[in-house]
């Protein structure tokens, strides 16, 4: 926030897990409010605001929304709730920052976004990682062409498995390794393509189901258009937490040790092919979140510019419902 910046009066629909490190923390730091939660149960709402010092429980996520004093939503449901409670936030003129991915596919993607510009209101899809120092020194040194021509792409989001009735198990729900890991490695590789000579085209995957249309895990591979190859592996049944980034080019590579949670290891490591040399630079650990607010705010509160907009949000699900597709299943 500036010094002229009042602080935000934030509205949350559901009381999710990701709330705590997504906004209640980034928040707390930045001295917006949290106003008013509503969830599906409201003992469990009480419990989430009484935590997390929210200010209000609402009886709805409606409720919500149209409450006067809030002046932002912030949207973590279930990956299916997305799309229509970002459209509910958009008709109420609110501006919303919605978890990823902020919609199902890519048909209601483009419904939001067209509702979005013809209310001229502000929806940001929460791609965090993009917002933090670390991404940025990546962009560096692939413009200062310190590896030289980019060959190859290696991305690995890995995390232990939910219970068993979380919703990313849930077809109906838009459940699946793809939508909520994959979608993190779509949008890196696509951010790539700067470097590859544009935006990569899935050539092929395999998957691993859990029940006849969920992925519980799935390796696409990619092809850009300077012939560099890509990797993604996903997976929702690993034994650890894994989100790196490898880049390997012509006279070297750098490697993002965890480019979604640099608070948890926040090193970038360059390699120089010809001489063996490694440099590790530190580049803060600072929440992704917390950068992310900021901008958001930013937007709302000054029409700050942001690095990535409605046409990349479109454009990230029709590469996951084409991923889907790659690997003989349906779009969600």
């Amino acid at each position: 926030m500036t010094a002229a910046s009042s602080p935000l009066r934030i509205g949350l629909l559901g009381a999710s897990r990701i709330a705590e490190s997504a906004i209640v923390g980034p928040a707390q730091a930045l001295g917006h409010r949290l106003v008013a939660v509503a969830a599906r149960d409201r003992n469990r709402a009480q419990v989430f605001a009484d935590k997390y010092g929210v200010e209000r429980v609402l009886d709805s996520y409606d409720d919500v929304i149209n409450d006067p004093e809030v002046d932002v939503i912030y949207n973590p449901l279930a990956n299916s709730l997305h799309g229509p409670w970002n459209l509910a936030a958009i008709r109420a003129g609110k501006p919303v920052l919605s978890e990823k991915p902020f919609a199902r596919n890519e048909i209601e993607a483009r419904e939001i976004a067209d509702a979005a510009r013809a209310a001229g209101v502000l929806v940001l899809e929460g791609f965090h990682y993009v917002f933090h120092p670390l991404m940025d020194r990546v962009v560096e040194v692939l413009d200062a062409g310190t590896i030289g021509a980019v060959r190859e792409v290696e991305v690995v989001m890995a995390m232990p498995a939910p219970d068993d009735g979380d919703p990313r198990w849930s077809y109906d729900l838009a459940g699946g390794a793809l939508m909520d890991l994959g979608c993190y490695s779509l949008h890196v590789s696509r951010l790539l393509g700067r470097w590859c000579g544009g935006t990569p085209e899935i050539s092929g995957g395999r998957a691993v189901l859990r029940g006849e249309q969920i992925d519980e895990s799935a390796v696409l591979d990619v092809v850009y258009p300077n012939g560099a190859n890509g990797t993604l592996a996903n997976s929702m049944v690993a034994g650890e937490f894994v989100f790196s980034l490898r880049v390997v080019g012509k006279s070297g590579s750098l490697y993002a040790h965890d480019f979604l949670g640099p608070n948890r290891d926040d090193r970038l490591t360059i390699i120089d092919s010809a001489s063996g040399a490694v440099s590790v630079e530190h580049l803060g650990s600072r929440s992704t979140y917390t950068y992310q607010l900021e901008a958001f705010a930013n937007a709302v509160q000054h029409g700050a510019s942001l690095p990535i907009g409605l046409d990349d949000a479109v454009e990230n699900m029709r590469y996951l419902d084409n991923a889907y597709r790659a690997l003989g299943l349906e779009p969600r």
